[in-house]
């Protein structure tokens, strides 16, 4: 595959194959937006200050990174993208700082723009023993030093029409900025890459230039549409639900809303919503996850990944950057060996349970379910999703052979334990699946003590045998919709009807 002479590449599918297209392809990606210095000065600390009853650090490391649409120009190139950052920063020690740190992430800083007069952002936390205590910002002033915002946009402008061309993507990343909107809006007039995404605060300043793609949180989303989002998974209907008002606010056919812990939805006109499912860590001091998120989003499109598998390579690489330490990148090959992480695991129940004490320690929520699995189908699938969405973990226990001929009859199963595991494991709403013999988990669930227990829909709690084991311990019991016409003993009927069988 070879790049086009406008930067365009087919779209193709199969997300795990998208890192090694991006270092193969490298294609273009221009970053404009507001560059941030981030500083994150760490130590000890071991006494309070006798000022003030305020804790004493004895800094014992001073780190600095590109942070804010700087940072999502370095994720970019980390990825294999061949990136040009536009913006405009300071002729000051901190603009120095932005674009030393830039050049030295391989990205081309001729778009760069510097003014006397002007204050460049920086973001200063102090962490002592792994815990920020204080987060000191130095904002930029434009006004106040004599340089007018408004001044700056026809110069932008200009460096960005030059940047763009032959671009296979452009990714604004507007942290507020004052003169960006109008500079980018003129420089489209000229020339448009393949792909205009867009990550801002305030998603309805871009409406105009109708964007491929707008990236916004969960509090931008809910902004866009005058809405008031409760945190947790019951956001992820709240996004679905307002998808024409959304799309409509943003002047956009396609968008990925964020969720944090909660994964993505990615919402595209005329085709049914997807999530993505985020793998969180206890966060410490993380940051910039977001702007991973987009950059990864943006090369992932611009190597010709659909928005879902975009969306899942995206997800994947803010999740690299959330279990590091301050503002971080994620690299290709980072972001190749999470695609291709032994996620999810099929586990003996004796591993899993030790496996799971570290995900309780982490805060993580623990859910489980459990079945014969024999022939997957739309039932399964829907109320494994909807079961994922309870908890952070899912764990599916599949019934052994022997369990399943007990429950089901000498004819079944249909495919044997390790097919049936292993089809489960596939899926990205499964986090880990065991096998077990009984005839109900019971035992299982007194070893795990998940936080919740899960069945369809076709059942009630007071049906359950597991029902007061699990009650016993302090969980929770709830059911899940059922799809109702998709069953596996349908499904096997309908084929040995097909082929003649007796059933």
């Amino acid at each position: 595959m070879t790049h086009a002479g406008n930067g365009y590449v087919p779209a193709m599918s199969t997300f795990e194959t998208i890192p090694a297209r991006m270092v193969a392809l490298a294609p273009l990606v221009v970053v404009a937006g507001d560059a941030i210095l981030d500083r994150w000065w760490s130590g000890t600390s071991a006494r309070l200050s006798r000022e003030a009853p305020v804790p004493v650090v004895e800094v014992a490391e001073r780190r600095s990174a590109a942070g804010g649409a700087a940072n999502a120009a370095a994720n970019a190139a980390a990825l294999g993208a061949r990136v040009r950052f536009v913006g405009v920063v300071g002729a000051d020690a901190a603009g120095d700082e932005v674009v030393r740190l830039l050049r030295a992430a391989g990205v081309d800083c001729a778009g760069v723009l510097r003014r006397g007069g002007m204050v460049t952002p920086v973001k200063t936390r102090i962490v002592a023993d792994d815990q920020v205590l204080v987060r000191a910002d130095e904002t930029a002033r434009p006004a106040d030093e004599g340089v007018d915002p408004a001044e700056l946009a026809p110069a932008l402008a200009a460096v960005l029409s030059a940047s763009i061309d032959g671009a296979a993507a452009l990714l604004v990343s507007d942290y507020g900025g004052e003169s960006l909107t109008a500079a980018v809006t003129c420089a489209l007039e000229d020339r448009r890459p393949p792909h205009v995404v867009v990550d801002a605060h305030d998603p309805a300043r871009w409406r105009d230039i109708r964007p491929d793609v707008v990236v916004p949180n969960a509090l931008e989303a809910a902004a866009l549409v005058d809405q008031v989002w409760r945190a947790g998974r019951e956001r992820i209907d709240a996004v679905i639900a307002a998808e024409d008002q959304l799309l409509d606010a943003a002047g956009a056919d396609r968008m990925v809303v964020t969720l944090d812990r909660d994964g993505t939805v990615a919402l595209q006109r005329g085709e049914a919503p997807t999530t993505t499912i985020a793998h969180p860590v206890a966060e410490r001091f993380a940051s910039g996850a977001g702007d991973t998120f987009a950059a990864a989003l943006t090369t992932a499109l611009a190597v010709g990944g659909r928005l879902d598998d975009a969306a899942t390579v995206a997800q994947r690489a803010a999740d690299v950057v959330v279990r590091a330490l301050g503002t971080s990148v994620c690299s290709a090959a980072d972001l190749a060996a999470e695609l291709g992480a032994a996620r999810p695991a099929i586990l003996p129940a004796e591993e899993l349970a030790r496996v799971i004490a570290g995900d309780r320690e982490a805060g993580l929520r623990i859910v489980f379910t459990n079945g014969c699995f024999d022939v997957l189908h739309l039932g399964h699938t829907t109320y494994l999703r909807e079961a994922k969405r309870l908890g952070d973990r899912l764990i599916v226990a599949v019934n052994a052979d022997a369990s399943v001929r007990r429950l089901k009859g000498p004819g079944r199963p249909v495919n044997d334990e390790t097919d049936r595991a292993g089809v489960l494991a596939a899926l990205e709403c499964v986090d880990y699946v065991t096998l077990f013999d009984a005839d109900t988990p019971v035992a299982l669930l007194e070893a795990l003590r998940p936080d919740v227990y899960v069945k369809g829909g076709d059942y009630t709690p007071d049906m359950l045998e597991e029902t007061p084991t699990v009650r016993a311990y302090g969980g929770e019991v709830r059911t899940v919709g059922y799809v109702a016409a998709h069953s596996t003993s349908a499904v096997v009927e309908r084929i040995r009807a097909q082929t003649g069988e007796p059933t």
